[in-house]
């Protein structure tokens, strides 16, 4: 089967990966892919958003199976147009995809589905915004509805945070029009875990649950990012835990979303919050989370294609649940400094050639040049991921081998994962 993942960064990069280690897998294209990703499968420079020329390349090239990485491809339609064309595809259509591209879509489904999550609001004035803040001491998180590359979500924790938030998006439109509408919801206090699950639009296969780190700085100091690293399986992530969020939060969603028309064939990510009173839900992605899948994949023992593939067709029947290597994976990302703010690029990658065995290295934001090699071109630039027998031994490889990748402003949290091998 030739397969077509569609995305440039590091979790397309994983996810073709997997895809050649299918036995039904013939060819993997990626697109557009990456300066790493041409190594391994065959890059096809088509944006991820471009719905004409991706359907075009699809069917000139009899594609078997299309894996939607990123959510601007599930937001663009990418998912409508190939089922139109007979081509399945493992990723929602755009309607079910507003579960990510739209926080106020997602917050009133999880109202009406009765998924535990914050209290919330939805605004487009700011002067009732603040009021329903100031009700909460400023103690709320404010997000843009729209999508705005993880970059979306304010904690505030006072009421003059909540007001230079609040005015962020709404008055000074600092997120354009992603802030033209804002959700505010009560602040949540708690563990975060991730987990995500495979839906064929009726039901749903858990994959085994990860706890990722998304500020920018060690401690969780800094801004908030797309992610600076993961790892699977967080300690307190029982098996009893992952069956309660499956059936409180993921569950609960795919049935709302079936009984409004919108089926979900693709994997459902749900940011979780181990609350004092219970689970309770952030947010919903419609995708596999980045950087939560560099560590999630490398631990999967089934195969994927033929997972996706049935996921795809609208039926998981056959297949009653996933298998799992019992070992741990720790992912971390390799970054340009300033990110997630203004950062550079075009600086030469060096010392990838001396990563040890056994470390896996994942692009994102990096281009093959002619004369100078791989340079730097986004913000994340590399994971590296390791699969040990325990969290301790996977981050310690890790760590080492990311000493051996120099560009000039690179950085890295060194505290992935510390909390599991404290624990």
């Amino acid at each position: 089967m030739r397969i077509l993942v569609v995305g440039s960064g590091a979790r397309e990069h994983a996810l073709a990966w997997k895809c050649m280690q299918s036995a039904i897998s013939s060819r993997v294209f990626i697109a557009p892919g990456n300066g790493g990703t041409g190594g391994l499968a065959k890059n096809i420079r088509i944006p991820a958003d471009d719905v004409v020329n991706l359907v075009k390349f699809a069917k000139h090239e009899k594609i078997g199976l299309v894996i939607l990485g990123p959510e601007s491809a599930v937001a663009a339609g990418v998912g409508d147009a190939m089922r139109a064309e007979g081509i399945p595809t493992f990723g929602p259509d755009r309607a079910a995809g507003r579960i990510e591209s739209s926080k106020a879509f997602a917050k009133d489904l999880m109202r009406r589905a009765g998924i535990p999550t914050a209290d919330f609001g939805v605004f487009s004035e700011a002067p009732a915004a603040q009021k329903w803040a100031d009700e909460r001491d400023g103690r709320v998180v404010v997000k843009a509805d729209g999508l705005a590359l993880g970059k979306g979500v304010l904690v505030c924790r006072d009421r003059e945070q909540a007001r230079k938030a609040i005015d962020a998006m709404l008055v000074e439109h600092s997120f354009g029009r992603a802030g033209h509408t804002i959700v505010v919801e009560e602040l949540l206090e708690g563990r975060e875990l991730s987990l995500m699950a495979i839906s064929d639009g009726k039901r749903a296969l858990a994959l085994a649950p990860a706890r990722d780190f998304k500020r920018a700085g060690e401690g969780d100091s800094g801004p908030l990012t797309g992610g600076m690293g993961a790892y699977s399986p967080p300690p307190d992530a029982t098996p009893e835990l992952v069956e309660e969020a499956l059936r409180i939060a993921i569950e609960p969603a795919i049935k709302r979303l079936a009984g409004d028309g919108f089926e979900y064939r693709g994997v459902l990510y749900a940011g979780l919050m181990l609350t004092e009173q219970g689970v309770r839900v952030l947010e919903f992605n419609a995708r596999f989370g980045d950087p939560e899948a560099q560590c999630v994949l490398p631990r999967l023992a089934t195969d994927p294609v033929r997972v996706m593939l049935e996921a795809a067709k609208g039926d998981l029947g056959s297949i009653e649940r996933l298998e799992w290597t019992d070992r741990a994976a720790v992912a971390v990302v390799v970054a340009s400094r300033g990110y997630p703010d203004s950062y550079e690029t075009g600086f030469a990658i060096d010392g990838l050639s001396h990563i040890p065995p056994g470390v896996l290295v994942f692009h994102a934001g990096t281009r093959y040049v002619a004369g100078r090699g791989l340079v730097t071109s986004g913000g994340r630039v590399l994971t590296l991921a390791a699969v040990a027998g325990s969290v301790g031994e996977a981050r310690d490889a890790v760590l080492a081998a990311i000493g051996r990748v120099r560009f000039p402003g690179a950085f890295h949290r060194p505290d992935i994962a510390q909390e599991a091998v404290r624990a």
